[in-house]
């Protein structure tokens, strides 16, 4: 439960963010999708097409995306770029973005690394980035629905995965991965599943 000026700082704040950054490389990003061989003609990609990209720019997302957070999580990463990102404990759907102006551009790097290893077209690009910030939304929602489709994805953190993370704040050394957990179970920084279960029991204790 968060008063109403803090729905409305982030919704400002994040909104000047994006808008100095996304906005910037918005002027270059059609050179740049040129250079590494982005298609923007006919004819278009095929379904299977698209579904292949989109399992490699997730995995490479995912892969790059969590070492770099990690690295945030150091102390000079942390006090100087993503406290900011932290300063919702309990994040909601908007607060996804929220992040200091370096984090967005860093962020970047990881979820545009797979479309210029695996060139596409530019309707997969779009299509990638829409799936990444509804994703990037849903992880940030606080809500663990039943009937979420997302549950239906092998190895999907969801919010309950990243919830932990931002309870936890800049302490946390676990749960850095953004959509799957097999990094997390892998280097052993998967600390949710345990812990959530003992903070359920003992609220329900109390």
């Amino acid at each position: 439960h968060l008063p109403p000026a803090a729905f409305v700082r982030c919704y400002l704040d994040t909104g000047r963010v994006l808008l100095l950054t996304v906005g910037a490389l918005s002027l270059v990003s059609y050179p740049a999708v040129k250079m590494v061989g982005i298609r923007t003609g006919l004819p278009l990609p095929s379904a299977g097409e698209v579904a292949a990209q989109m399992l490699v720019y997730l995995l490479v997302e995912d892969y790059l995306g969590y070492w770099i957070h990690r690295l945030l999580h150091t102390r000079w990463g942390y006090d100087n770029i993503h406290r900011v990102h932290h300063e919702f404990t309990a994040p909601f759907g908007y607060a996804a973005p929220y992040a200091h102006w370096a984090e967005v551009l860093i962020l970047g790097v990881p979820a545009f690394t797979g479309p210029a290893i695996v060139p596409c077209h530019m309707t997969t690009l779009w299509l990638w980035f829409l799936l990444r910030h509804l994703e990037a939304i849903d992880i940030h929602s606080g809500f663990n629905f039943p009937f979420n489709p997302t549950k239906l994805i092998p190895f999907y953190g969801g919010a309950d995965h990243h919830d932990y993370h931002h309870r936890v704040g800049g302490q946390s050394q676990s749960n850095f991965s953004s959509v799957f957990t097999f990094c997390d179970h892998l280097y052993g920084t998967d600390k949710v599943r345990s812990l959530l279960l003992i903070y359920y029991l003992l609220c329900k204790c109390v």
